[in-house]
């Protein structure tokens, strides 16, 4: 079978926002170490392969707005859409204490190969269904884990990510969410905000359009009555979030 690096759902739908999923699949592509990066297949399948949930509830929450979904189909430790081209943590050869051996020897020319295979066809993907609208809001949805190695409970369920240089939809997004009421909202957490070159930089940032990017929490997105629970969640909140920023 041909490897796509990407999945496009709802490419012509007429919605205004474009979700996308950086971390969806743990896949390993068959051109990269024969299909493994010499992990164990329990390594492959925790958090830092990629976002468990995260594909599940960008699928519901792009049903529910009626608008496209764009997601990878590499793992991030193949090579991480959400970093910029020259970000050394592109490719990284240790993650959350594991080494990945496939990795430790990854120069420049192996990098490019991986870009070429993964990386540049996804961002292509995205780009080609974001200039589709006229005005699109640009959405990506990520999932985080508890607990690192060593490191205290995190205690928020969501995250809204954003950049100073432009909150338009990410500060109603994240009242929209305290609105709805017993829930830990983090502003710009569990992570900072955005990178330069990562996934909203290159496509929102640098355009202009509106944006934001979810963090949910893994443990409350592990099935399929949860993932679709909060895409209607966000999907509310994003609504209401367009209509108070008036974008």
């Amino acid at each position: 079978m041909t490897y796509a690096p990407y999945r496009i759902v709802g490419e012509d739908l007429p919605g205004r926002f474009v979700v996308i999923c950086d971390h969806a699949a743990n896949t390993v592509p068959a051109a990269v170490g024969g299909g493994s990066l010499g992990l164990r297949d329990e390594d492959m399948q925790r958090h830092i392969a990629y976002d468990p949930g995260a594909a599940a509830v960008s699928l519901a929450l792009a049903e529910v707005l009626g608008a496209p979904a764009v997601l990878s189909n590499f793992s991030r430790l193949v090579i991480d859409p959400n970093r910029g081209e020259d970000d050394p943590t592109l490719v990284m050869r240790l993650y959350d204490g594991t080494i990945i051996p496939a990795n430790r020897e990854a120069g420049p020319e192996e990098i490019e190969r991986r870009k070429s295979l993964c990386y540049l066809p996804y961002h292509d993907a995205v780009e080609r269904v974001a200039v589709l609208r006229d005005d699109p809001v640009m959405v990506s949805v990520h999932s985080f884990t508890p607990q690192l190695r060593g490191r205290g409970l995190r205690p928020w369920q969501v995250g809204v990510l954003h950049s100073h240089r432009d909150t338009r939809l990410a500060m109603p997004l994240l009242h929209a969410l305290e609105e709805q009421g017993g829930l830990t909202v983090g502003d710009n957490q569990p992570y900072g905000g955005h990178l330069p070159g990562d996934s909203m930089d290159r496509h929102a940032l640098s355009h202009g359009r509106p944006n934001a990017l979810i963090e949910l929490r893994q443990d409350l997105i592990e099935d399929e009555a949860a993932q679709r629970e909060w895409a209607e969640r966000l999907a509310l909140a994003l609504d209401a979030a367009v209509a108070q920023a008036q974008v």
